[in-house]
């Protein structure tokens, strides 16, 4: 857990996070290396039915999680959403153009609402960088460990 942590702490130094994801992938190896030794010396059925699952499920959630801070939208998507921001300005444009009085607080409006739509989409896409932050959670796992100590 600790090495799960420290994964997601160092972001966004990429380097400093790929070597604490090769440390917690090693520290899982050996973990499951263990539980698999002590579950054939203990010949114990039950005991091997409940570790060797919960241990795949906890290697399983880690993965996930680890995967789904590593995908990230196509860049057609990005492109896509400045595209419809540029259609949207000239089309704003236009019609302010076009127009005797130009509403200049609209304008300014406009592109303020345009400007936080994008952030927050980008800032909700990158949870661990911006405004938008997810270390709550990181206390809720701290929690846990401290819990798991004898």
């Amino acid at each position: 857990m600790d090495a799960r942590l420290a994964f997601v702490r160092v972001l966004p130094d990429i380097a400093a996070a790929r070597s604490e994801l090769t440390r917690a992938g090693i520290l899982q190896t050996e973990i499951w290396a263990e539980a698999v030794a002590v579950c054939r010396e203990s010949g114990s059925s039950p005991a091997t039915m409940l570790l060797l699952p919960a241990l795949n499920q906890m290697f399983d959630i880690a993965t996930t999680r680890t995967a789904g801070m590593q995908m990230h939208p196509p860049l057609v998507i990005y492109l896509m959403l400045g595209l419809l921001v540029l259609a949207g300005a000239m089309l704003a444009g236009y019609g302010m153009g076009t127009g005797k009085v130009h509403h200049w607080f609209h304008a300014a409006a406009f592109v303020l609402v345009l400007v936080l739509a994008i952030y927050v989409i980008l800032d909700f896409e990158f949870p661990r960088v911006g405004l938008i932050r997810i270390n709550d959670i990181d206390q809720v796992l701290m929690d846990f460990r401290d819990n798991m100590k004898p």
